[in-house]
């Protein structure tokens, strides 16, 4: 089914999008306890030494300015302990400075315009060393202890005597995040208790976090998210105005807001690192691969170790006898790097995919038909099947969509006056997750359903995944149905990454739903003369938001019904999923999914436009269509931005992040937007959950830079593996 088609005319619209459109949904920032003050927060100027004096006199002097919070007075946190070198950074704790605009003060004051403008008369002296933030040559750079796989087969030896082989170098720059909703954090102290609105993917870890930093009892803190602006990893862990506004608001024993600025951002998440890999590639003359060789580098930060697996999917998406994989990283003077959406697999599959494109040309095969010699009909790392892999459909489906049968082999054949045209195309691939999770269901006399969880939405539907998988178990109309998440009292939940949600949580609440019928039926029975009586909970069927013994129609009777008959005024269910962990260990579990993707490139001004893109997508059950096509959508102009437009410029003398705005870190318009056309190939998967979902939001990422970047070479003949590719490379 395509974005487009007719029977996604009967699919759910958000239950959440006219709140948010009519401006009814409540942000972080928005929250605004009596007595609130407004901090704004002091950055340091060097990346590398330490504080040595911080002259805050004329700042407290401001009007209505209240304190200024530094190392020198802010309380002192429970930090658990680790070796050096892989601490993770705690803001005010110490005068050391490991990154450029690293939060140093925050400036209380009874409003923003006060505190922001007392914050910029704050005086900080350094003691500075020099900074490295220089990403050429981070091979050389790179701390000894790789992360090396064992080989598979003689990858060394097959390459040296091979047929066809290709050998090439890709880089990835820092890629940063820019949601539309910044990092805040409102916290409010009551006595002993703390109650933090905050920016979070995960409630209750967020909550974990904050106790064990304050060394408080966890039922001591509440941690409030019910709507997140985008993340896709900028939130999965606590940003520093997390502690800094709970720290402040306890020093002043009132509530504080902090909220970083759009210029601020840069250093309040992590950000996607910066990457050099080096790809070799073997195969016979009829494109069959006999090895890959695939090393990869990227860069942590100074003072923590954080490595995302690049080089799995070279293990993993093709058939090959003989592979080779290591991985390490370079310590740079930055901030930490964290997850960005589909971390690792999208920068992996940039290299593994512009290189099988380039095997492709030199063999003078079609890069699809070399994809599908090499298909992996079981896992070729594990030897395991998989618990369903419709990819080759995917092809089948995305081609013809496409009509890639038209595409000239040769680069630079196909032009529409002076732009010339070319066809790309790559393969994604993401491991289908779940965890443990919890959902309370509540069906109320009146006829309408609350579903509960600790879960967070960070936009792509948890809000109306959760209803319609309610709806859908108890057989009620989804407007009857009200899903509260995003609060970390509420029923236990994994944090939202990974595209693991709608299989965890929407596990657990189909589950609660058919718990919840066996529960009517145990209320049903204490009644005389009732059907359900020693029926055993497989013979009972949910529809209709009522009950019957499965092929016994006569039995039938309405929640309601039972509810007024026993004189409740609801029932409700709380239910923990498992996973099946030794049936899905018999398999390997993962989505799958074939981009195709025409450019046009005017050479002369340098000039690359995405034109048209087909996605075709395997993901197990689509349990929300409309928000699924969303998400592949949303994937896809992710990977424009990726390949095209996105760079974090770094000042390497100050290890300064220089375009830390939307007017220099250049994220696609509207303008740069092509038609997208999203085709789910229908799945079925009895293995990976008991809803037969696989996660997609991750998915729609990984083959998009590598398929344009494929496609710009059809166009032009010219082969850049050095992303983003700018109008400079183009005309170089």
């Amino acid at each position: 089914m395509s974005f487009y088609d007719d029977d996604l005319k009967d699919a759910p619209d958000r239950v959440d999008g006219r709140a948010k459109v009519m401006g009814k949904a409540k942000y972080i920032a928005e929250h605004k306890p009596a007595g609130m003050l407004y901090g704004y927060l002091v950055q340091s100027t060097i990346a590398k030494g330490t504080i040595t004096a911080i002259d805050t006199a004329e700042a407290e002097k401001q009007p209505g300015v209240r304190l200024v919070v530094s190392h020198k007075n802010a309380p002192k946190l429970t930090i658990p302990e680790r070796p050096v070198g892989a601490r993770p950074f705690y803001p005010l704790m110490s005068a050391d400075i490991l990154f450029n605009a690293q939060p140093i003060a925050v400036v209380l004051a009874d409003s923003f315009e006060e505190a922001r403008y007392a914050a910029s008369l704050v005086k900080i002296t350094y003691s500075s060393s020099k900074a490295d933030s220089d990403t050429r040559g981070m091979f050389e750079k790179a701390l000894p202890e790789a992360r090396v796989t064992p080989d598979r087969g003689k990858p060394l030896e097959v390459f040296a005597t091979a047929e066809v082989k290709i050998e090439a170098e890709y880089t990835i720059p820092f890629e940063h995040h820019h949601p539309m909703e910044l990092h805040a954090t409102v916290a409010v102290w009551e006595g002993g208790k703390l109650t933090v609105y905050d920016k979070t993917q995960g409630t209750q870890g967020t909550a974990g976090y904050v106790a064990a930093a304050f060394g408080i009892d966890r039922t001591n803190v509440r941690v409030v998210a019910p709507f997140v602006g985008g993340a896709f990893g900028a939130a999965l862990r606590p940003g520093p105005q997390l502690l800094i506004a709970s720290m402040a608001a306890k020093l002043v024993g009132k509530p504080v807001k902090v909220v970083y600025s759009r210029r601020q951002l840069a250093t309040a998440h992590g950000y996607r690192p910066a990457s050099t890999q080096r790809i070799k590639l073997a195969s016979d003359k009829q494109g069959k691969l006999s090895a890959i060789i695939h090393e990869a580098v990227h860069n942590t930060s100074s003072h923590e170790i954080f490595s995302e697996g690049l080089v799995g999917i070279s293990r993993s998406l093709y058939a090959c006898p003989n592979v080779k994989t290591s991985q390490t990283v370079a310590r740079l003077d930055m901030q930490t790097p964290l997850w960005m959406r589909a971390p690792g697999a999208v920068s992996g599959a940039f290299a593994l995919e512009s290189a099988l494109d380039e095997l492709a040309y030199k063999l003078k095969i079609d890069p699809l038909e070399l994809r599908i010699r090499n298909y992996a009909e079981t896992d070729p790392e594990s030897g395991k099947p998989f618990s369903s892999k419709e990819l080759k459909e995917c092809y089948r489906q995305g081609s013809e969509k496409f009509g890639w049968s038209k595409r000239k082999i040769e680069p630079r054949m196909m032009k529409d006056g002076r732009w010339l045209i070319g066809y790309g195309m790559a393969t994604g691939t993401w491991f289908a997750g779940q965890s443990p999770a919890s959902a309370r269901v509540t069906f109320r006399a009146n006829g309408t359903v609350l579903v509960e969880s600790a879960a967070t939405d960070i936009g792509p539907g948890t809000y109306t995944m959760g209803a319609t998988i309610a709806a859908q178990g108890l057989g009620v109309p989804i407007e009857r149905v009200t899903f509260a998440l995003g609060d970390s009292e509420l029923p236990p939940s994994p944090g939202q990454g990974g595209s693991t949600i709608t299989s965890s949580v929407g596990t657990a609440i189909k589950e609660a739903c058919e718990k919840l019928g066996t529960e009517f039926a145990a209320v049903d029975a204490k009644t005389d003369g009732s059907p359900f009586k020693d029926v055993a909970a497989a013979d009972i069927v949910v529809e209709n938001a009522s009950i019957m013994v499965k092929g016994k129609p006569e039995t039938k009777k309405s929640f309601a019904d039972i509810l007024t008959a026993n004189n409740l005024p609801q029932l409700a269910v709380l239910h923990r999923s498992t996973v099946a962990t030794a049936e899905r260990s018999k398999y390997s579990i993962a989505s799958h999914g074939a981009q195709f993707v025409e450019v046009a490139v005017d050479e002369e001004i340098g000039v690359a436009r995405v034109r048209r893109v087909v996605q075709a997508t395997a993901a197990g059950k689509i349990i929300n269509p409309k928000g699924a096509h969303s998400q592949e959508i949303g994937g896809v102009v992710w990977g424009v931005g990726m390949a095209l437009t996105e760079v974090t410029e770094v000042d390497d003398r100050y290890a300064r992040i220089m375009n830390p705005n939307l007017a220099g870190y250049h994220v696609p318009v509207n303008a740069d937007i092509p038609e997208i056309e999203t085709i789910f190939v229908p799945e079925e998967d009895k293995i990976v959950n008991p809803l037969g979902a696989k996660g997609l939001g991750e998915l729609g990422l990984v083959g998009i830079p590598a398929a344009i970047a494929n496609a710009i070479f059809n166009a032009t003949g010219k082969r850049l593996r050095d992303l983003p590719i700018t109008p400079d490379k183009l005309i170089a």
